[in-house]
């Protein structure tokens, strides 16, 4: 017996180290794809681009960017493996960039050939290109050496701030498939010697429809969810000589609730109200915050200014017939799932009476006063 497990033993070794040599994929030689793009391209095809950073010493740039135009990604991406000495890899896809045109046609398709691939995390962001995406792509931005980098970089950052919704592969998919909530992406935009936040992008199922201006963007985002961190800057009137001014809260703690109610026809109307907490960083008025009188009263000016533009975003929002903060899923979760379907919410979510309404305190003043 020992004897047999001797010769074995060899016989075993030798297939392991062969099955290991079958699949070796040598660092220098594969070209791990980080930033793809989709633009239109005649007679109903798509230009499909990539970017991959280069490892050779030797080599002239930092990246590559190969492109092709082929009526799937999936052959998109034979065609575009010809074109380079690398092999094509998506485990390192990080960002993926749709045109408002490819936007505007629908994006399911392509999502769906993401989605299915097990190498392509599904935490890839998605994000909008206000032009065209492999142009972005393609362009040198003299403080970025590589464009996708800053493009990671920057969604990061302004997610953290909460100006914008860090929209990934998962999440997008996720809202697309649910029938209570419509999807958001980012806007990107070239500006020359850089890339800018250009708003939030709102969507109907898989098509782009409409847009909120990136001032608006923590006003969205106090809709959509509690949150920590961030900063909003207020335009208010005095109301003593009505002049114009200005305050900025930072370090916010933000709180949301829903209250869903349905009249006796059955036609729901929903509330949203938030809670704001910050500390003033910047003020502009002749009032004295250091005074509780005074304070109070420009809490309750801020408020008002945030209920009146929360409630603009919502009224956009339902004439351009996007669901996009979910009010379909509050409703939903206040009824059986017959009455839901009988309800019709794309037909109903237009007429639906929905309001905001804010309520701010400033905990923290600063060092001046």
């Amino acid at each position: 017996m020992m004897k047999a497990s001797a010769k074995l033993l060899p016989a075993l070794v030798l297939a392991v180290v062969m099955t290991g040599c079958g699949d070796q994929r040598v660092l220098e030689k594969l070209g791990f794809s980080q930033t793809s793009s989709y633009d239109i391209a005649d007679h109903d095809l798509t230009e499909f681009a990539v970017s991959i950073p280069r490892a050779e010493p030797q080599a002239q740039t930092k990246r590559e960017v190969l492109s092709a135009v082929a009526p799937s990604g999936k052959e998109a991406r034979i065609k575009l493996a010809r074109q380079t000495n690398l092999l094509l890899v998506s485990g390192q896809l990080r960002n993926t960039l749709f045109s408002v045109a490819i936007a505007r046609n629908g994006m399911e398709k392509l999502l769906d050939t993401l989605v299915r691939d097990p190498s392509v995390s599904p935490r890839l962001k998605i994000s909008i290109v206000n032009g065209n995406a492999k142009k972005l792509l393609e362009k040198e931005y003299k403080q970025h050496p590589v464009t996708g980098k800053y493009i990671d970089g920057l969604l990061e950052k302004e997610a953290i701030g909460r100006t914008i919704p860090l929209t990934t592969l998962y999440s997008f998919t996720r809202d697309l498939y649910d029938d209570g909530i419509d999807p958001v992406a980012p806007v990107l935009k070239d500006e020359g010697d850089h890339i800018k936040i250009d708003g939030i992008g709102l969507f109907r199922d898989d098509r782009y429809m409409t847009k909120i201006p990136p001032s608006e963007g923590l006003v969205f985002a106090f809709l959509r969810g509690s949150f920590k961190q961030g900063e909003v800057s207020v335009h208010l009137t005095e109301e003593k000589n009505s002049a114009k001014s200005a305050i900025m809260f930072s370090s916010i703690l933000s709180r949301r609730s829903v209250k869903v109610r349905r009249d006796a026809s059955g036609t729901p109307s929903i509330h949203y109200h938030i809670k704001m907490k910050g500390a003033v960083l910047e003020y502009t008025g002749n009032a004295s915050l250091a005074e509780d009188s005074e304070r109070e009263q420009i809490e309750r000016q801020v408020a008002k200014e945030l209920t009146r533009r929360g409630e603009a975003i919502i009224k956009h929002m339902q004439q351009n017939r996007v669901d996009s903060l979910g009010m379909g899923i509050a409703v939903r979760n206040r009824m059986s799932y017959a009455a839901w379907k009988k309800l019709n919410w794309p037909e109903v979510y237009p007429e639906v009476k929905a309001t905001c309404s804010f309520n701010v305190l400033i905990n923290n003043i600063g060092k001046v006063e």
